[in-house]
C-alpha cells in the first residue's frame, strides 16, 4: 500500500491566464478489509491528480504494481493542471516498471487504475476521468449519482451483450475477472471522459472493494448525505466493512466548491 498526498478540507488552485482560483476539498482513505492479509491498493490525492490503483498478483507484486502507477503519476505533477499526454506517459513508464517485476512472479502482476485529473479545456478547468480495469469513478450533482467509468470486466461485457442485467452483474461470481489492466503484457490504454469542474460537483474514486460491497442505493445514500468529504469517505469505508469487507477498500471523495468568480455551492 502506498498513499501519496493528504486530505484537505479546502484548497485553492490558481487558474492559468486568469485571476480566478478553483476551490476544492478532498479526502482519501484506504483499509485492508476483513478478509485480505495485505492491502494492495495505492492512492494519490494531490492536485491535479486523484487516483486509486488496485494491485493484483499477490502481496509484494500487487503492492509494487499499484505503487508504481501512483508514484509515476505523482512525478508528472508540476502545477495545478495536467494533460492527458502526461497521464499516458506516466502509465507507460509504470507499465515498464511492472514488467520488470512480473518476470519474477509466477502469477504475474498488474493493477487497475482509475482517477480524475484536473485539466484545462478552452481555458476552463475540467476533470479528465480516466480508467483501466474495474475500479470506478462516480459523480454526484443535483441529487443524482452516476457511474462515470465503464468497467473493463467479463461481467460488463455480458451486460453490454444483454445476457445479464446490471443488478445481476454486481453479484455475479465472475465479477472480479477483468479484461484490461496495467501489466500482464497489456498496453496501458485508458478510456477517458470530461466533466466540467463547477460548483456542486462531487466525485468519488474507488476500488472495487467499495462498490463490490455496496449497492447503488447504498452509495447514493452516503455520497448524497450532505456530509463533508472526510466524513463521507469514512462512512463509505465503514459501510463496505460492515457489508463484509472481502477486499481492500479505498476511496477518494473530491468536492468542487466553485471558484472566486463562480461562487461557492
Amino acid at each position: 500500500m502506498t498513499v501519496i498526498g493528504s486530505s484537505r478540507a479546502l484548497h485553492e488552485l490558481p487558474v492559468p491566464d486568469s485571476t480566478d482560483r478553483l476551490r476544492l476539498g478532498w479526502a482519501a482513505l484506504t483499509d485492508v478489509g476483513r478478509r485480505r492479509p495485505h492491502n494492495e491498493d495505492s492512492l494519490l490525492a494531490s492536485p491535479p491528480l486523484f487516483v486509486v490503483a488496485d494491485g493484483m498478483g499477490g502481496h509484494s507484486a500487487g503492492d509494487f504494481a499499484s505503487a508504481a502507477v501512483v508514484t509515476r503519476l505523482a512525478e508528472r505533477i508540476t502545477g495545478p493542471f495536467i494533460s492527458a499526454g502526461d497521464v499516458e506517459e506516466a502509465l507507460r513508464i509504470a507499465e515498464a516498471d511492472i514488467a520488470l517485476v512480473s518476470r519474477h512472479s509466477l502469477l504475474g502482476t498488474g493493477t487497475t487504475v482509475t482517477g480524475v485529473a484536473l485539466t484545462l479545456v478552452g481555458g476552463q478547468p475540467q476533470f479528465l476521468v480516466f480508467n483501466i480495469g474495474d475500479s470506478r469513478v462516480y459523480s454526484w450533482r443535483g441529487n443524482r449519482l452516476e457511474q462515470v467509468t465503464v468497467d473493463h470486466s467479463v461481467v460488463q461485457s455480458m451486460v453490454d451483450a444483454g445476457t445479464i442485467t446490471r443488478d445481476q452483474a454486481e453479484r455475479h461470481p465472475d465479477s472480479n475477472m477483468i479484461t484490461r489492466a496495467i501489466g500482464f503484457a497489456d498496453p496501458p490504454i485508458p478510456d477517458y471522459w470530461l466533466i466540467p469542474a463547477t460548483a456542486g460537483l462531487r466525485l468519488v474514486v474507488c476500488s472495487d472493494g467499495l462498490n463490490g460491497e455496496l449497492l447503488d442505493h447504498d452509495l447514493r445514500d452516503h455520497v448524497g448525505s450532505g456530509a463533508d468529504a472526510a466524513s463521507t469517505a469514512r462512512t463509505l469505508v465503514d459501510a463496505a466493512l460492515e457489508h463484509g469487507g472481502r477486499d481492500n477498500v479505498s476511496v477518494i471523495v473530491v468536492d468542487v466548491f466553485g471558484s472566486a468568480n463562480e461562487g461557492t455551492a
